[in-house]
């Protein structure tokens, strides 16, 4: 797709001089959805969200999202891999302590001083365990497996480290065992896959981004259920709709990895 005209006059998208949608359509709102997601990122509008006073890098989307999925399913643990500066780490915390269940284990290869005092002084910090560490190094998992408790029966897995492919498959594999029979392990940050093209990543990912169509955390997890049967690609449901629309104002394209056997 490379020229989108909005003609608001007779309400159409002209897409490439080639073809027309509706203005007012799930697919005119998917086209509009999938440009802001774009210039978005490449503005960094994520950056500018905030969740019980910790800076959290991602849109309200994909948060409320995945706010639906940790209700539905209510998850003894959750283990983040790559926290930053901690606010996602309580986002899911504050949804633990509001079903009175569950509890968190974060994972950087760096904290911060900064962070580390921010969000060991945090008031949900009860809730939360934070190692530091190569969230797929032999020592840092060993460190991992030994918070997890005999009687913790669901887990749910949120990668958000590293994000090239070699990286999240070394995630995959290693911490999808621990993952529960209709839980998830959630691959973020997919759309590395199409933003290679950005104003931004020419400028801050000059030899990088010139890979990122294939070297992303999405083919990462569409490579390992190919090759993992227990495991399939699963946009949860919508607990609550009364719209036209059925797909997700994501970051986070095939984020979904859900056990199924």
């Amino acid at each position: 797709m490379n020229n989108i005209n909005i003609d608001i006059e007779n309400n159409v998208i002209k897409i490439d001089n080639n073809s027309t949608i509706p203005l007012y359509s799930p697919a005119g709102f998917k086209t509009i959805s999938d440009l802001w997601l774009n210039v978005g990122w490449d503005q960094k509008y994520m950056y500018t969200f905030s969740w019980l006073g910790r800076p959290i890098i991602q849109i309200p989307d994909d948060m409320m999202r995945i706010q639906e999925v940790i209700y539905s399913i209510k998850p003894d643990l959750i283990i983040e891999t790559g926290i930053a500066h901690g606010g996602s780490l309580f986002f899911y915390a504050s949804i633990c302590k509001a079903m009175n269940k569950g509890r968190v284990i974060g994972v950087d290869i760096e904290i911060r001083a900064h962070n580390r005092k921010a969000i060991e002084n945090h008031e949900l910090f009860n809730l939360v365990t934070i190692i530091e560490g190569d969230s797929i190094g032999v020592e840092t998992l060993n460190k991992v497996e030994n918070c997890i408790k005999k009687d913790d029966n669901v887990i749910i897995i949120i990668l958000d480290s590293a994000h090239n492919y070699d990286h999240v498959l070394g995630e995959l594999l290693a911490y999808s065992k621990y993952v529960s029979i209709g839980s998830y392990i959630v691959v973020t940050d997919g759309s590395q896959e199409y933003l290679g093209g950005t104003l931004r990543a020419k400028k801050d990912y000059p030899e990088y981004s010139k890979t990122w169509n294939t070297n992303n955390p999405k083919k990462a997890a569409e490579d390992f259920v190919s090759n993992n049967p227990s495991f399939q690609i699963i946009e949860p449901t919508f607990p609550f709709n009364e719209s036209n629309i059925n797909v997700r104002v994501t970051n986070w394209p095939s984020a979904f990895v859900k056990r199924i056997k």
